[in-house]
């Protein structure tokens, strides 16, 4: 399209006559007075409106008004409705709003003091967004849903919209070309909403897959890693401003070879597989160097004469896949700092030693040490890595803990300068969900320890690994997935002959990476299965844990 100049709607903006200005924006009342305000300021030749999600009546006739008032009406070329009200992270994940996710997050739902408005408003906020995200798809869900929660109003509405949709057969966005552009087959998809009450544990879980650890540990957001240097080693001279640490940012994006293979696998793995690029590229890098160096010889040297033909041919090819090298080595770079510093967490707060525990609670394993000497141990993480741990135990215990074994717990917490305000939320929530329903079931889950390392102990490794255990997953399903799975199967329906091929998984109230990679794990084992995830917001055990707390502030 040509487009030489991107400008946020809000920011002051001069006017160009002679070009014509694509708009792409959410039809909310301030953004429709602008673009009123600029039809009236005459800044452009013609106006290209894209509405993010359905303009109404009301706000198309204002446009319309002030079209008219500013003898403008040619101007405005063409009017769009796009349906792009979510946002795609991977090709099998998206999520809802990103600004003001507040206004639909797990705390704004759940709530004690929350009016009937209110929720009616952060329902169509969700379901307008899953309205276009279907548009987009081209397809028509099956809906299913667990019943007397948000993901059953969810469901309600949602269904509602597209039935009054197919309903009208001339201005329905499901028939014809939209239908044929989907990217789904013959049968529709099945969708399945979840609340994020079905399963609590998963997302306060130390991590120890790439993704969903840089998620946990890092500032990782929209795709982007954004990380602080380190500051200089030299003291800064009396009196002279410290250093600033500068700020890095790096885009974890599909065409990096290396994060699509690697972004699901334990960390161990992925430290080995940075060392052995980072020792190919090395050789491939000397290689280069070592052939112009007899490139250069005096041409007297006999055998550098024999040799000059063949390494002609060999340095150019080398010269011709520079760029390609130049690239390796800035994802190299890239993984190697962001590595690194995922390494610096998981020895500074000995993650992977809550990692084993957590699975050991959540699979109802045998526990090689106490809860409370974790707790207790001050070189052990931060308070809030204590604090997510003992939610996990607390939440998949069997049998609540008794009184005194949960003061003996809660003196310990407080002691290693924990807030206590999320188990005051979870043990609400724990006696409300007895009430309502059976807890989650983990699975047989649990790690195998391998040893230490092999390849990444060498010495002459970027990454020294001394002390973190070498521990590799065992394929589990987590709760949301095992929803899934029994849907998708459809034992429990005989009238329905074929399994689902094509499903998505909606969690209302927010999700995780972990919950993403157990599904990616999944459909794996599943020939010819396609799963998309997607949820209301994405948030790391950190975020989490802030809202839990507000809610137990209350």
């Amino acid at each position: 399209m040509g487009i030489t100049l991107h400008l946020l709607l809000h920011s002051d903006r001069d006017p160009i006559p002679d070009v014509p200005a694509i708009y792409f924006v959410m039809p909310t009342e301030e953004n429709i007075d602008r673009i009123c305000q600029d039809l009236r300021n005459q800044l452009y030749e013609s106006y290209y409106l894209n509405f993010i999600s359905a303009i109404s009546r009301s706000k198309l006739e204002d446009i319309a008004s002030a079209a008219l008032a500013a003898n403008a009406v040619t101007q405005v070329t063409k009017v769009f409705d796009q349906y792009l009200n979510f946002i795609t992270l991977e090709d099998d994940m998206f999520i809802l709003c990103h600004q003001n996710k507040e206004l639909i997050s797990y705390h704004a739902i759940n709530r004690a003091d929350i009016q009937d408005t209110d929720m009616e408003a952060i329902m169509d906020t969700i379901v307008d967004s899953l309205f276009c995200f279907f548009v987009t798809l081209g397809a028509v869900p099956i809906i299913r849903c667990p019943r007397g929660n948000a993901a059953e109003m969810v469901a309600v509405k949602l269904d509602k919209k597209l039935r009054e949709n197919l309903r009208d057969a001339r201005n329905s966005l499901f028939t014809g070309d939209s239908m044929t552009a989907g990217q789904f087959s013959f049968q529709r998809p099945l969708f399945v909403l979840v609340d994020r009450n079905v399963d609590m544990a998963t997302p306060l879980h130390h991590t120890w897959t790439y993704q969903a650890l840089i998620h946990d540990v890092l500032d990782f957001h929209l795709n982007r890693v954004v990380m602080e240097e380190g500051m200089g080693v030299e003291p800064s001279p009396a009196g002279a401003r410290p250093k600033k640490k500068s700020r890095k940012t790096y885009d974890l994006t599909a065409a990096d070879k290396f994060w699509q293979k690697h972004k699901g696998s334990p960390f161990p793995e992925v430290a080995e597989s940075v060392q052995e690029e980072l020792d190919t590229y090395r050789a491939q890098e000397d290689e280069v160097k070592r052939l112009k160096s007899i490139m250069g010889l005096e041409g007297e040297d006999e055998g550098a004469i024999s040799m000059l033909s063949d390494n002609t041919a060999k340095l150019t090819s080398a010269v011709s896949s520079l760029p390609e090298l130049l690239e390796k080595k800035r994802l190299i770079d890239l993984h190697t700092n962001v590595a690194t510093a995922v390494l610096d967490h998981i020895k500074s707060r000995k993650l992977d030693v809550y990692f084993e525990f957590e699975e050991k609670l959540m699979s109802k394993s045998t526990l090689d040490k106490s809860l409370l000497d974790i707790i207790s141990d001050p070189d052990a993480g931060t308070p809030e890595d204590k604090m997510r741990l003992f939610l996990i135990y607390y939440i998949t215990a069997q049998q609540a803990p008794s009184e005194s074994d949960l003061e003996q717990y809660k003196k310990a917490l407080l002691d290693a300068g924990c807030d206590l305000s999320p188990l005051n939320y979870i043990k609400q929530w724990k006696a409300f969900t007895k009430m309502a329903a059976t807890p989650a079931n983990y699975g047989n889950s649990g790690v195998k320890p391998m040893g230490l390392f092999s390849r990444v102990m060498n010495t002459g490794s970027q990454f020294v690994m001394e002390g973190v255990k070498n521990l590799v997953l065992k394929q589990h399903n987590l709760p949301v997935t095992r929803i899934l799975d029994n849907l998708m199967e459809m034992n429990s329906i005989p009238r329905n002959k074929n399994p689902f091929q094509e499903a998505i998984v909606f969690v209302v109230g927010g999700g995780n990476f972990i919950e993403y990679q157990n599904l990616v794990d999944y459909t794996k084992s599943k020939q010819g299965k396609k799963v998309v995830y997607g949820c209301s917001e994405l948030f790391n055990a950190s975020q989490f844990i802030k809202q839990l707390s507000q809610l137990g502030q209350k």
